[in-house]
């Protein structure tokens, strides 16, 4: 019985979780592209060459340091939440979530050998990796269903409107 009122909220933390996993995916090119398109590349090997003279527990200070700046930009979406300055407010939070997975993506290139000499640090990317892959596994079935919906293939109710629409857009495109 719980374990039946648990699943949606597995399922949204399984779909939380891979939107986070999507966007660091998709923002380290981005990021990747700033980089080579600004004079950032002599700044990557700068830090680079800093990073490799340090300690692993010094390279994990300077993997969690860009996430401070950050902070206050999270602040500001809240109060412009709370002033009900809606449109601000999930701008001003989307840039954050998107600078901030973008910069960490970054910073964890330039610090990924570093941070893996720290066998705590290697298990616990291990198990973050592992839940990514039980995430996708969770969310398939849906996604495979919503994509059947979406495309029209199926028996079920849904399917058969969505060929009804299509049906009807195609005749009043004939029509035209």
């Amino acid at each position: 019985m719980l374990r039946r009122l648990l699943q949606p909220v597995w399922v949204l933390l399984a779909i939380i979780f891979l939107i986070e996993a999507w966007l660091w995916d998709h923002l380290e090119p981005i990021v990747a592209r700033v980089v080579a398109a600004i004079p950032l590349a002599r700044f990557k090997q700068w830090l680079t060459e800093r990073v490799d003279a340090l300690s692993p527990a010094m390279t994990l200070i300077v993997f969690a340091v860009p996430i401070i700046p950050l902070f206050p930009l999270k602040l500001v979406g809240l109060w412009l939440l709370a002033h009900e300055y809606w449109t601000s407010a999930v701008f001003t939070i989307l840039f954050a979530k998107m600078l901030g997975v973008g910069v960490t993506a970054f910073v964890f290139d330039v610090t990924r050998d570093k941070l893996m000499e720290m066998p705590w640090f290697e298990r616990l990317y291990d198990l973050v990796m592992k839940l990514r892959a039980k995430a996708a596994e969770l969310v398939d079935p849906i996604k495979r269903r919503i994509k059947e919906i979406i495309s029209g293939n199926g028996e079920g109710w849904s399917s058969r409107t969505l060929r009804l629409i299509q049906r009807f857009r195609k005749s009043v495109h004939e029509a035209r």
